[in-house]
């Protein structure tokens, strides 16, 4: 059995044993001058700063596991409706229009419509070819460097209209968006746009229906050259090829006009073949002068 062990209170005297003597040898102190000394506990003092520091780390350790156990988890699922929100802008720019037309949100019409059913996303380079091998979709979260890199992320409905991202800057930072424009490929059917931080009450006014239902309709050629849609300080003067400016928002709506015309301008190459191709299908077949020689015979 292990020994106890006592002090003496007077001077100090360390006595092992079952019990206090009945004096202090030294001393001669009785034995209530004793006090038993306790064993010290084994391991950290949890009033001591090593345990605190330890005790610290362990549950940021902890904290930042889970943190980032939770991330990976939500990681696909946070993909998926970034992914779905950018299909909704695309077929919303579609049938913006249409929307109109029928006196329904855009939300609403976009609700009844498959993606896949009526879209097919290719990527083009300057000359208006596809390329191939390309992700559309990861193009879109870095527009301007796709853009700087060559590659041209368009869409194209199974009814002839195509859709165009677009992207700028705004007074506060980045400004983007979608133009859909109708078969002809000079009428816009709709556009969908979206800020970062433009002023409330003034440049965000960018992002309403309502500001965005002035666009149906405008044309981005003027005869054969391209002039896109500007938007104008003090009301549009020509309504074909401008819109009014927002009130208030004069560095707004100057980056939306050089976002429209820089954007759309990549896609020229495209457009204008495909505007010939219709030109050339709607044109009257030529009548050759042997098939007239022989009609009047």
């Amino acid at each position: 059995m292990a020994q106890k062990k006592f002090k003496c209170n007077v001077c100090g005297y360390i006595h092992e044993g079952s019990a206090a003597p009945a004096t202090c040898p030294v001393c001669g102190a009785p034995a209530s001058e004793f006090t038993e000394l306790k064993p010290e506990k084994k391991g950290l003092d949890t009033n001591s700063n090593l345990y605190i520091v330890i005790y610290s780390t362990v549950m940021v350790v902890i904290v930042a596991t889970l943190l980032a156990l939770a991330a990976l988890g939500l990681q696909k699922r946070q993909a998926e409706n970034e992914l779905n929100e950018k299909k909704q802008s695309i077929l919303m720019s579609l049938y913006a229009g249409d929307a109109v037309k029928q006196q329904v949100s855009a939300e609403e019409l976009v609700a009844q419509v498959n993606y896949d059913d009526v879209i097919e996303a290719r990527v083009l380079d300057s000359e208006g070819n596809p390329i191939e091998g390309e992700n559309v979709f990861a193009l879109l979260n870095d527009l301007p460097g796709a853009y700087a890199a060559g590659k041209f992320p368009i869409f194209e409905a199974k009814d002839g209209r195509v859709v165009i991202p677009v992207t700028g800057m705004g007074l506060w930072g980045p400004i983007w968006g979608y133009v859909a424009l109708e078969k002809d490929m000079n009428t816009i059917a709709g556009i969908i746009m979206a800020h970062k931080g433009e002023t409330p009450g003034l440049g965000d006014e960018i992002a309403t229906a309502k500001y965005q239902s002035k666009f149906i309709g405008k044309q981005i050629f003027n005869g054969e050259e391209f002039v896109s849609v500007k938007l104008r300080k003090g009301g549009a003067q020509d309504q074909e090829h401008e819109v009014d400016a927002i009130s208030g928002g004069t560095k707004t709506s100057d980056g939306v006009t050089a976002m429209l015309y820089n954007s759309i301008e990549h896609y020229l190459p495209l457009l204008e073949a495909k505007r010939a191709a219709a030109t050339a299908a709607a044109a009257p077949a030529e009548v050759s002068n042997v098939e007239n020689e022989e009609s009047n015979e």
